[in-house]
């Protein structure tokens, strides 16, 4: 890597980090505007509010890191083209290509950059947030390491399980007590979902009750259980797939076909979490053909306008398709990698045809 490398990769991480800066500012005053319905209820206090959006910045820089990219390459790359440092690079017999290439090198570095985000760094802080906000709202709720929230409900102790998708929980345990406090029943549900009036509708339940010296057992398909805790608040304890990382979703995965279980939600976001990664990279690419062409004389405000579109469209593509994944039943692979492949192919081939 020469110098001429590492000053376009020092251009490209100049402007995507400015526009990062600007895009988490907005989205964090947004997230804590959310907030002010819920300061006030239990021990929930302006400062509680303002670490819960601290704490959900890891998460924000993984969601806005794509259009961040595509405008932040833009405004870097367009800097470069303005002074006509670019071009003085092509006259000195360094071809597209070359620069692409230390266009690539800083698009990997943001790649990466994602990935410690996206995997590392938001699900346990975004699971703290939500920890930390349930326990100053409500003194019912209690966890326990990573099996999920116990919510206690009069007589009942209630654990979810990992949610599933949208009103839909992994599994719930049920444990009855007695007015003595002594253990009058316990019930496991493979799959819990929230019903409109209210209710959950429990699949393949088993139950086993105490009584005396006896033990009774039974199993059902389905069943509807009763309970105040509502699906809305349960749902703050837990992570939608979209939100778990990598290796969590895979491991779901393989427990729900184990148990003949739908899967696709989860697949789709298991493959679009690493095919809107992989975007990054096509993200910063697809700057260098719009610098060498019609916006190479353009001004910031054209080159964001673009960035924002472009991103806007990639959004939109992405959501239609993760709905025809869920409605359709068709292949989560396939639809999961349709945006990234066609903003791939876009960059590849404006570069190809670039003089």
């Amino acid at each position: 890597m020469n110098l001429l490398d590492r000053y376009v990769i020092r251009a490209v991480l100049g402007g995507v980090f400015v526009v990062l800066g600007v895009l988490l500012t907005l989205g964090a005053l947004f997230l804590f505007a959310n907030q002010q319905d819920d300061i006030g209820l239990g021990t929930y206090t302006a400062l509680d509010a303002f670490w819960f959006v601290l704490l959900n910045i890891p998460q924000q820089v993984y969601e806005m890191m794509p259009i961040a990219v595509l405008i932040g390459a833009l405004l870097g790359l367009g800097t470069l083209s303005r002074g006509s440092e670019l071009t003085v690079m092509r006259a000195a017999g360094i071809s597209v290509w070359r620069i692409s290439s230390a266009v690539a090198a800083a698009g990997l570095m943001l790649v990466l950059l994602a990935v410690v985000c996206g995997e590392f760094l938001a699900p346990p802080l975004q699971a703290m947030a939500k920890q930390q906000k349930l326990l100053a709202k409500f003194s019912t709720i209690t966890f326990a390491g990573r099996g999920g929230p116990w919510v206690r409900d009069g007589d009942l102790l209630i654990n979810v399980s990992q949610q599933s998708g949208g009103g839909e929980f992994g599994g719930m345990r049920i444990f009855e007590l007695t007015p003595d406090h002594d253990l009058k029943s316990v019930g496991t549900a493979t799959t819990a979902k929230v019903q409109p009036d209210g209710s959950w509708k429990l699949s393949h339940y088993a139950s086993t009750t105490f009584g005396g010296e006896r033990i009774e057992s039974n199993r059902e398909d389905s069943r509807d259980f009763q309970s105040t805790v509502g699906g809305d608040f349960l749902a703050l304890t837990v992570s939608s797939p979209r939100q778990l990382e990598t290796r969590v979703l895979w491991n779901l995965i393989r427990h729900l076909k184990q148990n003949d279980l739908d899967s696709s939600e989860q697949e789709f976001a298991f493959w679009s979490r690493i095919a809107r990664t992989s975007a990054i990279l096509f993200a910063t690419l697809l700057a260098v053909p719009f610098v060498f062409g019609s916006l190479r004389s353009a001004g910031a405000g054209a080159r964001t306008l673009l960035g924002v579109l472009i991103g806007i469209l990639f959004f939109l593509v992405q959501r239609m398709l993760e709905s025809g994944a869920v409605v359709f039943d068709a292949s989560p692979v396939v639809l999961a990698w349709v945006p990234t492949a066609l903003l791939g192919s876009a960059a590849l081939i404006l570069i190809a045809r670039t003089r």
